[in-house]
This record gives C-alpha cells, sequence and structure tokens, in this order.
C-alpha cells in the first residue's frame, strides 16, 4: 500500500463540479471532488442514492448528457486532462484505456445484436481487428469471464440472458482493451448473493491479472471490505472522508460515515434497533451554508459547535492519507476528538 501511494496515480481527479441546470435552479451535484486511484488498486466510492456517486464516474467519462455539464475540475490521465479533449481524442480513450461496468447491463446492451457481435465491435473499433479476429477474441474474453458454452452464448440477445450473464458479458466488454483504469458502477446491483459473489471475484481476479485500477462504486460498505483498499465517502455532492478502507470500516470519523456503519445489521450480533440518520440530505439546489451534514449530525449538537452552521469545513488530514471534512476534527479540536 505504502509502495502504491508514492507512484503517480493512474487517474487522478481535482476540483471536479457537475451541474445541472433545472427549473427549480442549478443543482450542484458534484461539488470540487478529489479522488485518486494508483495501477491495480481498487477503490470505493460509496454513500447513499442520490449523493452524486454515479455523476462522478459520467463526469469522469465525459458521458453527462444535458441539461447536465461538467463546469470545472481536471480529470488527469497520462498528463493530458480528459475534459480538454476532443470529442474525437475521448471517444478513442473510452473502452481501451478507461472503461466502465454500467449499473444496468440490460438497458446498456443492444437488443438488436448478438452478445458476441457487440464484444467484438470493441476489437474492430479500438484496435483495428478484422472481424474473424475479432470474433474469436471475443469467444476467448467470454470464456475468461466465466460464460460457458461461450461459442453457443455468443450467439444470443441480450434478452436471452440472465441477469449474471449479462453482467459478465459488460465485464467482458469493458476489459477486451485490457484498460488502465475500470469504473464500476454498482456493478452487482439487482443480482442475487451466489451471483454478486461471483462477479466480485471475477472484478478482483481480472484486476490481478491486468493489473487495472478499479474505482468502485457502491452503497454497500461490506463490498468495500472485501474489494477496496481506499475509501472515498461521498455526501451531498462532496467527499466528506477518505482512508483507508479497514481504518475507515474499525474507525470511521466523520458523524456520517459513522451512521452508515451504524445502520448495518451484522450477522450474529442482536441489536434492540438499527441506528437511524435523523433527518434529511439537503436539496442540491439550495446548498446550506456551513457544514452540508449539520443539520442531522449529532456530534454537533453534543459539542454545542455553531461554526458547523456557518462554515464549511476543508478536508482536514488526521494523518497520512486520511482526510476527514469535519469541524471536529479541526486543528483546534482535533485533541477534543
Amino acid at each position: 500500500m505504502i509502495e502504491k501511494q508514492a507512484e503517480t496515480p493512474v487517474l487522478q481527479v481535482r476540483g471536479l463540479k457537475t451541474q445541472f441546470h433545472t427549473l427549480d435552479g442549478v443543482v450542484h451535484a458534484v461539488d470540487g471532488v478529489d479522488l485518486s486511484v494508483h495501477r491495480g488498486e481498487i477503490i470505493g466510492l460509496v454513500g447513499e442514492s442520490g449523493c452524486g456517486k454515479s455523476v462522478t464516474a459520467f463526469s469522469i467519462l465525459r458521458l453527462v448528457d444535458k441539461p447536465g455539464q461538467v463546469a470545472a475540475g481536471q480529470v488527469l490521465m497520462d498528463d493530458r486532462d480528459l475534459l480538454q479533449l476532443s470529442e474525437t481524442e475521448m471517444s478513442a480513450l473510452r473502452g481501451s484505456r478507461i472503461s466502465m461496468i454500467f449499473q444496468q447491463p440490460t438497458t446498456c446492451l443492444n437488443y438488436a445484436h448478438r452478445v458476441g457481435a457487440q464484444i467484438s465491435e470493441v476489437f474492430e473499433v479500438h484496435e483495428n481487428l478484422s472481424k474473424e479476429e475479432s470474433q474469436k477474441r471475443a469467444i476467448a474474453l467470454m470464456r475468461d469471464v466465466g460464460i460457458p458454452e461461450p461459442e453457443r452464448r455468443a450467439q444470443a440477445y441480450p434478452h436471452e440472458l440472465s441477469g449474471g450473464m449479462a453482467q459478465r458479458v459488460m465485464i467482458a466488454m469493458a476489459l477486451a482493451c485490457r484498460p488502465q483504469v475500470l469504473l464500476a458502477d454498482e456493478p452487482t446491483t439487482a443480482l442475487d448473493v451466489t451471483i454478486q459473489a461471483q462477479i466480485l471475484d471475477l472484478i478482483r481476479k481480472l484486476r490481478a491479472q491486468t493489473n487495472t485500477a478499479v474505482i468502485l462504486i457502491t452503497h454497500d460498505l461490506g463490498v468495500v471490505a472485501e474489494m477496496c483498499s481506499r475509501v472515498y465517502v461521498m455526501y451531498a455532492g462532496r467527499i466528506v472522508e477518505e482512508a483507508v478502507a479497514s481504518d475507515l470500516l474499525q474507525h470511521p470519523l466523520h458523524p456520517y460515515s459513522a451512521g452508515l456503519l451504524g445502520a448495518i445489521p451484522i450477522f450474529g450480533r442482536r441489536r434492540e434497533r438499527l441506528l437511524t440518520i435523523p433527518g434529511k440530505v439537503p436539496r442540491l439546489v439550495e446548498v446550506p451554508i456551513g457544514c452540508r451534514f449539520a443539520s442531522r449530525c449529532r456530534p454537533r449538537l453534543e459539542r454545542n459547535l455553531e461554526i458547523c452552521s456557518t462554515a464549511e469545513p476543508d478536508l482536514f488530514e488526521t494523518e497520512p492519507g486520511r482526510r476527514v471534512r469535519c469541524w471536529l476534527y479541526a486543528p483546534q479540536n482535533a485533541k477534543k476528538a
């Protein structure tokens, strides 16, 4: 882990802001996000639905549609800012150097074409292979991702596949050109527990084989514990905590991170009731002054910290590699936290 941190990240996101212009006002869906991932590393991006995780991934790939737009920031890869590339240059990178496993394969696969042909197309477009060679590579890749009888399955249409098989096809397409970075957006959503475990194990094995960096977007902290070396916690468009995954799971610093962990049922441990986080997420067209979590934060009330309602905290570094956006960990309060 220390050795990886000394290397230059394969992908760096700096000050990323993505907004949606609506009739109600400007929605600040992603508001100044910084993150990085190193080659061969799996990081987690976690938070509840609507916090901006998926929009962050779509912004990195420049797939945000109107009325959304990336308003500011940098996405650095290979000493280039992806946000400054032409659409032709960006199209050449998508699927080759940087790929994505989307949340719902059934909505991303083309139902008018056989799945083998859809995988083959990746090789034809990005590696300029012949149709015959592309088909051979597609079948070999389907075998690699655990699809039985790949020659027969290649002739199937998406609606003829189970959810797990469709997800494997999506993974095959995303990994076809051995990308440097893979974005996996809730890759096990709507799959049963057995298939979930198989898909996660597949991503882990393929990462080990190809040394691909993975950004795993999830709301499931159990998945983070199993898969990730580092984790970023996101709330209301902001990163509120960054830590080594094991440290965060054992000792969360931000009250929101602690709330997420407290709401998880633990097998074999009886609780009278699961913990809940009071209140609700602020509307991102009306971003509150101060800390965005202040109205829901019990420690703020217990410490009577008025600054939480009047000024937003920075990401304070509590130790190397660990940062938290909370006034409890400001230098003047750190010893008391």
